[in-house]
């Protein structure tokens, strides 16, 4: 039997909650643990991004001809290269490595003690494309034609794996924020649902005094969003301190020192408070209502 002129405020619907507790502590920690894993996962999202979009950029401006002909023939197919390529649209500059320039690429593998005199390696000679490019395939024929033992390397087998790579990683990147939105979801849900049963008898109480259902979930979505805005928060704010204080990126292109944001990719963390203050309003929403139809 409900009571027909008991009246409610809406404003302190909050208060049938209990404001501390286990359900609370859960709530308010799920929060700040996701939060801190969503701000990495977004940083893994975007260092990915900037580094596969700089080794693509740097690969994809610069191509490689490698000439292999025995000791005399050597120097006439170099100049016939050089000759080809001076002739060819779409290139900016070209040039053939020297031996110190030979030394600098193969000493991170062998030492810088390399006696490059002493090996049989082939002459390279460095491409740099304009804006515009030059067609691979009509040079590689000019090439096989005037060289035979020049090969052209554009470094399209290098800027595959880099785009699939990057790819892959930015969808695991998704995935991931989506494995957190949705366990931080079940948590609250747990947790709303625990509440609600623990306060079964006050909710019947409420009931019998006028109380709709529709005031009783008000109160659990309002405090248990609360809570996780609070939590998200202050796990956000640990995981942006945390990102912050890793090195910046280095002009070599490492990746564990690339893991952050820069300028306006700082404001994406923000979001995330928002976006669990979202996932919590519906996962504690769904489970009052639910809740409460069971509730008699």
């Amino acid at each position: 039997m409900r009571l027909p002129f008991a009246k409610f405020d809406p404003g302190q619907a909050g208060r049938v909650v209990p404001p501390t507790g286990f359900t609370a502590n859960l709530t308010v920690l799920t929060a700040a643990a996701m939060a801190f894993l969503a701000v990495f996962a977004l940083a893994l999202c975007f260092a990915t991004d900037r580094l596969a979009t700089r080794w693509s950029d740097s690969l994809a401006r610069s191509a490689t001809v490698r000439i292999s002909a025995p000791t005399e023939q050597m120097q006439s197919q170099t100049d016939a290269v050089l000759q080809v390529l001076s002739e060819t649209p779409g290139i900016a500059d070209y040039g053939v490595l020297n031996n110190d320039q030979m030394t600098g690429l193969l000493s991170p593998w062998f030492g810088p003690d390399l006696p490059i005199d002493t090996l049989p390696l082939p002459n390279l000679v460095e491409i740099t494309e304009t804006a515009v490019g030059f067609d691979s395939e009509g040079l590689r024929l000019r090439l096989a034609a005037e060289a035979p033992g020049a090969v052209l390397d554009d470094h399209s087998r290098w800027r595959r794996p880099l785009v699939a790579a990057a790819s892959r990683l930015r969808l695991l990147g998704v995935v991931s924020l989506l494995l957190i939105g949705g366990a931080m979801a079940g948590m609250i849900t747990l947790a709303a649902q625990a509440a609600l049963a623990a306060n079964t008898q006050v909710i019947r109480t409420l009931r019998l005094i006028g109380a709709q259902d529709r005031f009783v979930a008000r109160a659990f979505v309002r405090r248990f969003t609360a809570r996780g805005i609070w939590g998200a928060c202050f796990g956000t704010g640990l995981a942006m301190l945390a990102v912050a204080s890793l090195p910046a990126a280095d002009t070599a292109g490492g990746f564990l020192t690339g893991l952050g944001f820069s300028g306006a990719g700082w404001i994406w963390p923000l979001l995330i408070p928002v976006t669990a203050g979202g996932v919590a309003w519906l996962a504690t929403r769904l489970a009052s209502a639910r809740v409460l139809k069971g509730i008699r």
